[in-house]
């Protein structure tokens, strides 16, 4: 696993968000977490760098976003992405209702991206995630 300098302020902020995730949030750890999905390793509220993430796999390399309507063109996140994919990692976003109404779609695209190269599958062609990396 790649080893990030993160700050004590940003390991304490990380904390305090795995103990106040969103419904969506909630509902893809579960279905993520003790390597239920292929066995892949995810962490919930991850500091990488600067930022926090919602959830990665290190062995991946692969960042998982569960993102509501503040997130619609955010320049933050943008900015975010880009130093991430500097770092090495692929970003997947996925819209709340998506994970809450789609969970399956959402497991299958996160599924794929980890698995092979990023680029759309038709299983998840119908989610209105947005995949940048």
């Amino acid at each position: 696993m790649p080893k990030h300098k993160v700050s004590e302020f940003k390991r304490s902020q990380a904390r305090g968000l795995r103990h106040a995730l969103t419904d969506s949030e909630m509902q893809l750890w579960w279905l993520l977490r003790s390597r239920q999905l292929e066995n892949i390793k995810f962490r919930h509220q991850v500091p990488i760098g600067p930022w926090i993430v919602d959830f990665v796999s290190f062995e991946h390399m692969l960042v998982v976003e569960a993102d509501g309507s503040q997130h619609a063109e955010s320049r933050h996140d943008q900015t975010r992405d880009v130093d991430l994919k500097r770092r090495g990692f692929r970003i997947l976003h996925f819209w709340n209702n998506d994970i809450l109404e789609n969970a399956d779609g959402v497991l299958e695209a996160i599924i794929a991206a980890a698995k092979g190269p990023l680029t759309p599958q038709p299983a998840a062609a119908t989610l209105s995630h947005r995949v940048r990396g």
